[in-house]
């Protein structure tokens, strides 16, 4: 089994920062790519941003220039670096991780971050 457990989220002000953390455990042979999604009250989950195992990186357009990911894979975790919040980013964050186990690849999911902004 794989577990993706997130970190980080809170109330913040329009304006501040926060950065959320995802540490992948259980049998994994390695993790390719891992993302951030998030999803507000009564919409769809979207994806925020990407970073495969080299480094390479994709951002959804809402929140280039913004957010940053990064990944530590010794510690088999990915960060999401969120500034200049707005009162739009307010959703459940979640970790995705596409993981190589000793029986497979497949996709996994955190239980979710809750990342609110309000003044």
């Amino acid at each position: 089994q794989v577990q993706l457990v997130e970190s980080g989220g809170g109330l913040v002000q329009p304006g501040g920062s926060l950065r959320l953390s995802c540490v992948a455990s259980g049998s994994i042979y390695s993790i390719n790519a891992m993302g951030w999604y998030r999803q507000a009250p009564g919409k769809e989950r979207e994806f925020i941003a990407a970073i495969t195992s080299s480094g390479l990186t994709n951002y959804a357009d809402s929140v280039k220039g913004r957010f940053t990911i990064s990944r530590d894979n010794a510690k088999n975790t990915a960060y999401l670096q969120m500034n200049s919040l707005k009162p739009e980013d307010t959703a459940v964050y979640y970790c995705n991780a596409h993981v190589t186990t000793g029986w497979g690849s497949y996709d996994y999911w955190g239980q979710g971050t809750q990342v609110t902004v309000s003044s």
